[in-house]
């Protein structure tokens, strides 16, 4: 069901751009979207695909609209913040997805306004985002409206602050993890006697399988590991392999690189 607010998108980046697409095309009607970018190439692209949506100012947008996601780069973030805050309420919800701009900062602009951080990945591109949210200010029902905003988009969990940074690090940046060991994998698939391109296939879609078993049955990986574990057999083999080359130890520590 699509929400009758009206949502605005300041920055159609490649982050805010997916956010604001994936808006138009499933949470809201497009003519409950505003825009506003200094790019306008993006914003003519966007406004081709999607005839109705409002391309304004951010002065304007904030005006307009009942929920403001702000999608520039960290560094921008007062600075047009600064300019929109007139144009703000307590009666409006602000969305920030610049990493490491938290609510301290957030809050000296607008200390009783209700303020989100959301985390999402790149792979909200394809409706496929791990999306963390923080609330500050905020009631249950108006995180509720953020939580269905965002869901069209992948999977949605509301953690604390405190816990954005680790997020960031698992979700965000285990984008690139994932797909290191998708690349690694698809190069021993070439070894094995495979094109790249269909060893690319083959990985990227067990990659898909092994994560929709977890997903779908609520089940712990080693439990699916031990199905495919025979005794003997190759997968045990391949597994202790990995494991003496360092494989868990290696990923714990990219992870924890940022703590």
């Amino acid at each position: 069901m699509k929400t009758a607010l009206k949502v605005g998108v300041i920055g159609i980046g490649n982050m805010g751009g997916a956010i604001a697409d994936a808006l138009a095309a499933g949470s809201i009607a497009p003519h409950n979207l505003w825009i506003s970018d200094i790019n306008t190439t993006a914003i003519n692209a966007f406004k081709h695909k999607f005839t109705d949506v409002h391309v304004t100012s951010s002065q304007e947008l904030a005006s307009a609209v009942d929920i403001l996601i702000l999608a520039v780069k960290p560094w921008l973030v007062e600075t047009v913040l600064s300019e929109v805050s007139p144009k703000l309420s307590d009666k409006k919800l602000l969305i920030s997805i610049a990493a490491g701009v938290d609510f301290e900062t957030l809050g000296k602009l607008f200390p009783t306004m209700p303020l989100f951080r959301i985390i999402p990945n790149t792979a909200i591109a394809v409706n496929e985002s791990m999306s963390f949210i923080a609330a500050h200010n905020a009631t249950e029902a108006q995180t509720k409206v953020v939580v269905e905003l965002f869901e069209p988009m992948g999977k949605t969990m509301v953690i604390p602050e405190s816990l954005m940074t680790a997020a960031t690090s698992l979700a965000s940046c285990g984008i690139a993890y994932a797909l290191r060991y998708l690349r690694a994998a698809s190069e021993g698939g070439v070894e094995l006697g495979f094109t790249a391109s269909a060893a690319h296939q083959i990985v990227a879609q067990t990659m898909i399988g092994a994560a929709q078993l977890i997903l779908q049955q609520d089940t712990h990986p080693e439990a699916e590991i031990d199905k495919v574990c025979t005794p003997g057999g190759w997968t045990i083999k391949g597994l202790n392999a990995m494991e003496e080359a360092g494989f868990t130890n290696a990923v714990i520590q990219g992870l924890l690189t940022n703590k």
